[in-house]
């Protein structure tokens, strides 16, 4: 299934207009059938700098996203992902954490995150996994995926109240977030209610969002959620079971 995208020359009228169901059949899973990729030999391992693990070395990309692990890793993996969809909730519980504590861990493999937004669910759950620091994103990111039925419940009855609402467009994140229980969900996760209200209020950033999203679709032909570029080609794999063996045949063993 195609993912439907904000274009960005009309993403504020698309968020104005919130459309009043999730869009859960919106993120597509794929064939799990790899291409072929490049054999190489087994890569050794890379020490983290002293007195950290690679897994806790996190920073944001030029291109929007969030590194995970050794900058140099001959390994790259991008994976493309939407906050909403169930099949990459599926990979963050089966494949994150061999990824992460498998192959991250050794220097061998980074992992970067993109968020693909779909929707405006989407959009205010991805500006608050970014509202803290970098360190604070993969672990922010995990839990929406561990809760995400649970938000889902919280956010569907309020599709109508915001579209009556017709709020200016830097004032719809910041309903979604406290109309939908988001502010406080992540409250209790170590970002502080008037610093999530602050970054809700960036209309521009939920602009960004859309734009990279857009940008996904049109460098790497990414059309539904999981996809996985690895270095530089998009896999067209959204398990783990099908990106491990890509990985192996990379180095990465």
């Amino acid at each position: 299934m195609q993912t439907k995208l904000f274009t960005p020359g009309r993403l504020l009228l698309a968020l104005i207009a919130l459309p009043l169901a999730l869009g859960l059949a919106a993120c597509g899973k794929k064939d799990d059938a790899a291409g072929a990729a490049p054999v190489g030999a087994p890569l050794n391992a890379v020490s983290p700098p002293a007195g950290k693990a690679w897994t806790e070395v996190v920073a944001v990309t030029p291109e929007g996203g969030y590194v995970m692990g050794n900058p140099n890793a001959p390994i790259k993996v991008i994976e493309f992902a939407s906050l909403t969809c169930p099949h990459c909730a599926e990979f963050e519980e089966k494949g994150f954490p061999h990824l992460r504590d498998e192959y991250v861990a050794k220097g061998t493999v980074s992992l970067e995150f993109r968020n693909f937004v779909r929707d405006p669910y989407d959009t205010t759950m991805a500006m608050l996994t970014r509202c803290g620091t970098p360190d604070s994103f993969f672990a922010l990111t995990e839990q929406v995926y561990t809760n995400q039925k649970a938000i889902f419940d919280q956010l569907q009855p309020i599709g109508a109240q915001l579209q009556a609402a017709n709020l200016p467009a830097d004032q719809i994140f910041k309903a979604i977030g406290e109309r939908g229980g988001l502010i406080d969900f992540f409250a209790a996760r170590g970002i502080a209610k008037d610093q999530a209200a602050q970054c809700l209020a960036k209309a521009d950033s939920a602009t960004k969002l859309a734009n990279d999203t857009q940008k996904a679709t049109d460098t790497f032909n990414v059309t539904g959620t999981p996809t996985f570029i690895v270095n530089g080609r998009n896999v067209e794999v959204a398990t783990w079971d099908a990106l491990e063996p890509i990985l192996k045949q990379a180095g990465a063993r």
